[in-house]
């Protein structure tokens, strides 16, 4: 079937080049007609549909064209065309949703100082704190009497400062109030007799005085010290041995005293 049509093909362009050479196609020459005027006429054809006008080849009149051959490749795509102009500006659209909350960003940098603003309404008054007096503790007592009883607390009765009440009239002790640091210190007048006495601490004596009476003449004694007590502890100054060392003395003019006072508590 392709070796016909190429044949087909290749007929029809030779006809049309000799149809271009010679301007008119060459009619066939007439065969004598052998038939006999008296020969009987052939029935003629019946009248068909006019159909459209096949292609001619120009050039060449009156012949019909040859088949349409196959369709070519496609060709290269043409370069692209210019963009066209903008288009009118569409409407709104609707608002998206909200998107996730972004990181938070690095601190500014801290800005000035503003005006210093009025002063502001004040507080309620605090409550009331624990009174510092608290801690006081503090006792001054002077003799009476001279020659005290050996071996028991002397009892100071003139009372020098004793708002506390810390210090005992009546048994000649002090009672330490608080746990803490204290100081002690008696100051003695010496007469008749020697002086031996001691600063006792809960029955101990921790500090000894002793003072010998020479000449008929006033002679003084004392000590100090400077000890802790736990709260309740008991401190006191007594004649030390018999009564030929309780020269103690006191008068309207000479005074014999005893003193102690807290420095300061234990407070952990």
């Amino acid at each position: 079937m392709k070796m016909l049509l190429k044949q087909l093909i290749l007929l029809v362009v030779m006809v049309g080049l000799n149809c271009s050479e010679n301007g008119e196609p060459e009619e066939p020459e007439s065969e004598p007609n052998d038939e006999s005027p008296d020969s009987p006429e052939l029935p003629v054809a019946p009248a068909t549909q006019p159909q459209a006008s096949p292609t001619v080849i120009q050039g060449c009149p009156n012949w019909m064209a040859g088949i349409p051959g196959n369709p070519g490749h496609n060709g290269i795509p043409g370069k692209d065309g210019r963009d066209g102009r903008d288009g009118t500006k569409g409407d709104k659209g609707d608002e998206g949703q909200q998107g996730p909350k972004g990181d938070d960003g690095e601190p500014g940098a801290s800005g000035v100082d503003g005006v210093e603003g009025l002063p502001g309404t004040p507080g309620r008054k605090g409550d009331k704190g624990e009174s510092g007096y608290s801690y006081r503790s503090a006792f001054s007592v002077g003799l009476t009497s001279i020659n005290p009883i050996p071996n028991i607390p002397i009892k100071f009765t003139k009372i020098f400062y004793n708002r506390e009440k810390h210090y005992d009239e009546e048994t000649g002790k002090f009672t330490s109030p608080f746990a803490g640091i204290y100081f002690f210190s008696y100051h003695l007048t010496v007469y008749t007799k020697d002086v031996k006495v001691g600063l006792y601490k809960n029955s101990k004596a921790i500090v000894f005085t002793y003072d010998q009476f020479q000449n008929n003449d006033l002679d003084q004694a004392g000590g100090s010290v400077t000890i802790h007590l736990d709260a309740g502890d008991s401190v006191w100054l007594q004649v030390y041995g018999d009564n030929t060392f309780n020269g103690i003395y006191a008068d309207n003019n000479n005074d014999s005293m005893f003193t102690g006072f807290l420095l300061y508590p234990d407070l952990y």
